[in-house]
């Protein structure tokens, strides 16, 4: 089934299989033992420098960092599908 899928991928999408995952249509994964971490960071970096702000100042977050988010055991559930 894996072997499968994944000459349905390479078919579809210009990729390689050659160890453990580094990008995947555009996204950098970083895998650990437990988790596995997505980002756009290299998009990101084409996208300024295709645009030329580069150099532009960043702005923090208004978010507290230091606090986890926790799911709301009182919120209402929402469809987001439709």
């Amino acid at each position: 089934l894996c072997k499968a899928f994944e000459k349905l991928m390479k078919d579809k999408f210009q990729m390689s299989s050659i160890g453990e995952l580094a990008f995947f249509l555009g996204l950098q994964v970083k895998q650990k033992q437990d988790e596995i971490f997505i980002s756009h960071d290299k998009y990101v970096a084409e996208i300024l420098r295709k645009f030329g702000l580069t150099d532009g100042n960043s702005a923090s977050s208004p978010i507290d960092t230091k606090k986890p988010l926790l799911k709301d055991p009182d919120g209402e559930v929402v469809d987001v599908h439709t």
